[in-house]
Protein backbone atom coordinates (compact mmCIF):
# COMPACT_ATOMS: atom_id res chain seq x y z
CA UNK A 1 0.00 0.00 0.00
CA UNK A 2 1.19 3.21 -1.27
CA UNK A 3 2.09 5.59 1.67
CA UNK A 4 0.45 8.94 2.57
CA UNK A 5 1.37 12.29 3.84
CA UNK A 6 0.43 15.94 3.65
CA UNK A 7 -0.32 19.12 5.50
CA UNK A 8 -4.01 19.69 7.28
CA UNK A 9 -4.97 22.88 7.91
CA UNK A 10 -7.20 23.29 11.30
CA UNK A 11 -9.11 26.37 11.14
CA UNK A 12 -12.21 27.82 12.88
CA UNK A 13 -13.18 30.96 15.01
CA UNK A 14 -11.99 31.69 18.20
CA UNK A 15 -12.55 28.98 20.94
CA UNK A 16 -13.67 26.11 18.93
CA UNK A 17 -10.70 23.82 20.36
CA UNK A 18 -8.90 23.86 17.44
CA UNK A 19 -5.63 23.60 19.62
CA UNK A 20 -7.07 20.57 22.35
CA UNK A 21 -7.97 18.77 18.98
CA UNK A 22 -4.12 19.32 17.88
CA UNK A 23 -2.95 18.04 21.51
CA UNK A 24 -5.14 15.42 21.40
CA UNK A 25 -4.00 13.53 17.98
CA UNK A 26 -0.68 14.83 18.32
CA UNK A 27 -0.52 12.79 22.07
CA UNK A 28 1.09 15.40 23.56
CA UNK A 29 0.55 18.90 24.63
CA UNK A 30 2.17 21.16 22.21
CA UNK A 31 -0.32 24.27 21.82
CA UNK A 32 -1.45 26.23 24.75
CA UNK A 33 -5.18 25.55 25.39
CA UNK A 34 -7.43 27.92 27.65
CA UNK A 35 -11.08 28.94 27.44
CA UNK A 36 -10.28 32.28 26.52
CA UNK A 37 -10.35 33.35 22.91
CA UNK A 38 -7.29 33.63 21.02
CA UNK A 39 -4.68 31.49 22.89
CA UNK A 40 -3.51 30.97 19.65
CA UNK A 41 -1.40 33.57 18.34
CA UNK A 42 0.89 31.74 15.69
CA UNK A 43 0.76 28.74 13.28
CA UNK A 44 1.82 25.72 15.51
CA UNK A 45 2.77 22.36 13.53
CA UNK A 46 2.14 18.91 14.89
CA UNK A 47 3.06 15.61 13.28
CA UNK A 48 0.96 12.61 13.72
CA UNK A 49 2.42 9.13 12.51
CA UNK A 50 0.15 6.07 11.66
CA UNK A 51 0.75 3.08 9.55
CA UNK A 52 -0.42 4.23 6.70
CA UNK A 53 1.53 7.43 6.38
CA UNK A 54 2.02 10.93 8.09
CA UNK A 55 -0.84 14.10 8.85
CA UNK A 56 1.35 17.42 9.36
CA UNK A 57 -1.24 19.44 11.43
CA UNK A 58 -1.33 22.91 11.01
CA UNK A 59 -3.17 25.04 13.76
CA UNK A 60 -4.10 28.08 13.28
CA UNK A 61 -5.03 31.25 15.18
CA UNK A 62 -9.13 31.58 15.37
CA UNK A 63 -10.45 33.71 12.69
CA UNK A 64 -11.42 37.49 14.04
CA UNK A 65 -11.24 40.96 13.00
CA UNK A 66 -8.01 42.16 12.61
CA UNK A 67 -6.89 45.53 15.46
CA UNK A 68 -3.76 45.17 15.99
CA UNK A 69 -0.77 44.75 14.54
CA UNK A 70 -0.80 41.49 16.66
CA UNK A 71 -3.52 40.18 15.33
CA UNK A 72 -3.46 41.51 11.73
CA UNK A 73 -0.27 39.27 11.80
CA UNK A 74 -2.49 36.32 13.92
CA UNK A 75 -4.84 36.60 10.40
CA UNK A 76 -2.20 36.19 7.86
CA UNK A 77 -0.87 33.48 9.31
CA UNK A 78 -4.67 31.46 8.65
CA UNK A 79 -4.05 33.00 5.04
CA UNK A 80 -0.95 31.79 4.96
CA UNK A 81 -1.93 27.95 6.10
CA UNK A 82 -4.25 27.66 3.55
CA UNK A 83 -2.13 28.31 0.43
CA UNK A 84 0.27 25.33 1.50
CA UNK A 85 -1.90 22.25 2.64
CA UNK A 86 -3.68 19.53 0.71
CA UNK A 87 -6.69 19.39 3.01
CA UNK A 88 -8.59 22.08 5.36
CA UNK A 89 -10.65 20.90 8.43
CA UNK A 90 -13.33 23.25 9.50
CA UNK A 91 -13.55 22.87 13.45
CA UNK A 92 -16.76 24.44 14.35
CA UNK A 93 -18.42 24.28 18.19
CA UNK A 94 -21.61 22.19 17.70
CA UNK A 95 -22.86 23.93 21.20
CA UNK A 96 -22.77 27.55 19.66
CA UNK A 97 -25.43 28.81 17.21
CA UNK A 98 -24.29 30.08 13.77
CA UNK A 99 -23.61 33.46 13.47
CA UNK A 100 -21.48 36.11 11.13
CA UNK A 101 -17.70 34.32 12.53
CA UNK A 102 -19.14 30.90 10.96
CA UNK A 103 -20.09 32.03 7.50
CA UNK A 104 -16.94 34.06 7.42
CA UNK A 105 -14.79 31.04 8.37
CA UNK A 106 -16.77 29.48 5.60
CA UNK A 107 -15.95 31.50 3.03
CA UNK A 108 -12.58 31.06 3.43
CA UNK A 109 -12.61 27.36 3.38
CA UNK A 110 -14.43 27.66 -0.01
CA UNK A 111 -12.18 30.69 -1.25
CA UNK A 112 -9.49 27.97 -0.27
CA UNK A 113 -10.48 25.97 -3.18
CA UNK A 114 -8.81 22.91 -0.98
CA UNK A 115 -10.59 19.40 -0.31
CA UNK A 116 -12.17 20.16 3.01
CA UNK A 117 -13.70 18.46 6.29
CA UNK A 118 -16.16 19.75 8.39
CA UNK A 119 -15.42 18.75 12.44
CA UNK A 120 -18.48 19.22 14.35
CA UNK A 121 -16.42 19.79 17.79
CA UNK A 122 -17.77 19.95 21.87
CA UNK A 123 -20.41 17.31 21.05
CA UNK A 124 -20.19 16.45 24.66
CA UNK A 125 -21.96 19.80 25.23
CA UNK A 126 -25.24 18.25 22.75
CA UNK A 127 -27.29 16.14 24.97
CA UNK A 128 -29.64 15.52 22.46
CA UNK A 129 -27.28 14.30 19.45
CA UNK A 130 -30.49 14.99 17.07
CA UNK A 131 -29.80 18.88 17.18
CA UNK A 132 -26.93 18.30 15.23
CA UNK A 133 -29.15 17.57 12.07
CA UNK A 134 -30.17 20.82 11.11
CA UNK A 135 -26.26 22.53 11.69
CA UNK A 136 -24.98 19.03 9.32
CA UNK A 137 -27.63 19.97 7.09
CA UNK A 138 -27.17 23.75 7.05
CA UNK A 139 -23.31 23.16 6.67
CA UNK A 140 -24.20 20.63 3.34
CA UNK A 141 -25.92 23.02 1.31
CA UNK A 142 -23.38 25.57 1.60
CA UNK A 143 -20.60 23.59 0.14
CA UNK A 144 -19.28 20.21 -0.19
CA UNK A 145 -17.51 18.07 1.91
CA UNK A 146 -15.20 15.25 2.08
CA UNK A 147 -16.41 14.00 5.55
CA UNK A 148 -18.87 15.53 8.04
CA UNK A 149 -17.28 14.11 11.25
CA UNK A 150 -18.73 14.71 14.61
CA UNK A 151 -16.39 15.24 17.69
CA UNK A 152 -15.32 16.18 21.14
CA UNK A 153 -12.02 16.72 21.03
CA UNK A 154 -11.53 16.98 24.57
CA UNK A 155 -13.27 13.52 25.96
CA UNK A 156 -11.40 11.77 22.38
CA UNK A 157 -14.70 10.53 20.84
CA UNK A 158 -14.68 9.66 17.22
CA UNK A 159 -10.91 10.67 16.72
CA UNK A 160 -10.12 7.56 15.18
CA UNK A 161 -12.75 7.86 12.56
CA UNK A 162 -11.42 11.27 12.25
CA UNK A 163 -7.66 10.25 11.57
CA UNK A 164 -9.03 8.14 8.71
CA UNK A 165 -10.99 10.86 7.23
CA UNK A 166 -7.67 13.02 6.97
CA UNK A 167 -5.66 9.56 6.20
CA UNK A 168 -7.90 8.97 2.86
CA UNK A 169 -7.90 12.63 1.61
CA UNK A 170 -4.34 12.98 1.69
CA UNK A 171 -1.85 12.99 -1.53
CA UNK A 172 0.56 9.73 -1.99
CA UNK A 173 3.97 10.29 -0.75
CA UNK A 174 6.67 10.17 1.75
CA UNK A 175 7.08 10.87 5.40
CA UNK A 176 7.67 14.94 5.59
CA UNK A 177 9.13 14.88 9.01
CA UNK A 178 11.11 12.20 10.95
CA UNK A 179 8.98 9.81 12.52
CA UNK A 180 10.48 11.00 16.55
CA UNK A 181 9.36 14.49 15.94
CA UNK A 182 5.77 15.96 17.72
CA UNK A 183 6.63 19.45 16.11
CA UNK A 184 8.51 22.15 14.43
CA UNK A 185 8.06 24.54 17.33
CA UNK A 186 11.71 24.63 19.46
CA UNK A 187 11.55 24.48 23.19
CA UNK A 188 12.06 27.35 24.48
CA UNK A 189 8.58 28.26 22.36
CA UNK A 190 6.51 25.74 23.86
CA UNK A 191 7.86 27.09 27.44
CA UNK A 192 6.46 30.48 27.18
CA UNK A 193 3.44 29.26 25.51
CA UNK A 194 2.65 27.20 28.64
CA UNK A 195 3.87 29.91 30.71
CA UNK A 196 1.20 31.79 28.71
CA UNK A 197 -1.59 29.43 29.03
CA UNK A 198 -0.97 29.27 32.92
CA UNK A 199 -1.29 33.25 33.12
CA UNK A 200 -4.85 32.56 31.35
CA UNK A 201 -5.76 29.65 33.95
CA UNK A 202 -4.85 32.04 36.95
CA UNK A 203 -5.94 35.19 35.98
CA UNK A 204 -9.51 34.58 35.06
CA UNK A 205 -11.10 37.11 33.06
CA UNK A 206 -8.86 40.00 34.53
CA UNK A 207 -6.16 39.44 32.05
CA UNK A 208 -7.73 38.25 28.41
CA UNK A 209 -5.21 39.46 25.77
CA UNK A 210 -2.46 41.93 27.22
CA UNK A 211 0.20 39.42 28.17
CA UNK A 212 2.78 37.96 26.04
CA UNK A 213 5.85 35.79 27.01
CA UNK A 214 9.19 35.68 25.98
CA UNK A 215 11.93 33.12 26.92
CA UNK A 216 14.67 35.17 27.42
CA UNK A 217 17.42 32.46 27.93
CA UNK A 218 17.68 28.52 27.94
CA UNK A 219 20.68 26.89 30.14
CA UNK A 220 21.24 23.60 29.63
CA UNK A 221 23.47 23.07 33.21
CA UNK A 222 23.68 19.62 32.94
CA UNK A 223 21.92 17.03 31.00
CA UNK A 224 19.29 16.63 33.35
CA UNK A 225 18.48 20.27 34.64
CA UNK A 226 17.74 23.19 32.78
CA UNK A 227 17.14 26.86 33.58
CA UNK A 228 14.32 28.98 31.79
CA UNK A 229 14.08 32.35 31.94
CA UNK A 230 11.07 33.85 30.50
CA UNK A 231 9.53 37.49 30.71
CA UNK A 232 6.02 38.22 30.53
CA UNK A 233 4.95 41.41 28.48
CA UNK A 234 1.63 43.18 30.01
CA UNK A 235 0.75 46.71 28.73
CA UNK A 236 0.08 48.75 31.65
CA UNK A 237 1.29 48.69 35.29
CA UNK A 238 -2.44 47.86 37.14
CA UNK A 239 -1.93 44.41 34.73
CA UNK A 240 1.45 43.68 36.41
CA UNK A 241 0.00 44.09 39.62
CA UNK A 242 -2.97 41.50 38.97
CA UNK A 243 -0.13 38.83 37.23
CA UNK A 244 2.24 39.56 40.25
CA UNK A 245 -0.77 39.45 43.23
CA UNK A 246 -0.86 39.91 46.45
CA UNK A 247 2.70 38.95 48.47
CA UNK A 248 3.44 37.54 44.39
CA UNK A 249 1.88 34.62 45.29
CA UNK A 250 -0.32 34.36 41.85
CA UNK A 251 3.47 34.73 39.74
CA UNK A 252 4.20 31.66 41.74
CA UNK A 253 1.20 29.52 41.08
CA UNK A 254 1.72 30.41 37.64
CA UNK A 255 5.69 29.32 38.09
CA UNK A 256 4.88 25.91 40.05
CA UNK A 257 2.11 25.08 37.18
CA UNK A 258 3.92 25.69 34.18
CA UNK A 259 7.44 24.58 35.94
CA UNK A 260 5.58 20.54 35.80
CA UNK A 261 4.38 20.83 32.35
CA UNK A 262 7.65 21.96 30.89
CA UNK A 263 9.95 19.14 33.49
CA UNK A 264 7.05 16.81 31.74
CA UNK A 265 8.27 18.08 27.94
CA UNK A 266 12.23 18.01 29.02
CA UNK A 267 12.03 14.63 30.85
CA UNK A 268 14.15 16.22 33.60
CA UNK A 269 14.16 18.48 36.12
CA UNK A 270 14.48 22.66 35.19
CA UNK A 271 14.46 25.72 36.98
CA UNK A 272 11.93 28.32 35.87
CA UNK A 273 12.38 32.31 36.32
CA UNK A 274 9.90 34.62 35.65
CA UNK A 275 10.11 38.42 35.38
CA UNK A 276 7.07 41.23 34.33
CA UNK A 277 7.99 43.59 32.39
CA UNK A 278 5.28 46.65 31.50
CA UNK A 279 5.79 47.24 27.64
CA UNK A 280 2.78 49.58 26.68
CA UNK A 281 1.05 48.63 22.81
CA UNK A 282 3.17 45.77 22.65
CA UNK A 283 0.71 44.29 20.46
CA UNK A 284 1.90 46.83 17.67
CA UNK A 285 5.77 46.89 18.43
CA UNK A 286 7.21 44.67 15.62
CA UNK A 287 10.44 43.86 17.00
CA UNK A 288 8.66 42.18 19.94
CA UNK A 289 6.37 40.38 17.84
CA UNK A 290 9.13 39.28 15.72
CA UNK A 291 10.60 38.17 19.21
CA UNK A 292 7.69 36.38 19.91
CA UNK A 293 7.57 34.34 16.75
CA UNK A 294 4.51 36.24 15.75
CA UNK A 295 5.38 36.82 12.09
Amino acid sequence: MNSRSGYVALIGRPNAGKSTLLNRLVGEKIAAVSNKPQTTRFKIVGIVNRPEGQLVLVDTPGVHKPGYELNRRMMAAVHDALLGVDLVCLIRDASAPTGNGDRFVLDLVKQSGKPSLLLLNKTDRVSDKSKLLPLIEWYQQEHEWQAIVPISALKGDQIEQLLDEMMKNLPAGDPIYSDDELTDQPMRVLAAEIVREKILETTGEEIPYVTAVVTERWEEEREDFTRIYCTIFVERQSQKKIVIGHGAQRLKQVGMRARREIENLLGHRCHLELFVKVEEDWREREHLLNEMGIK
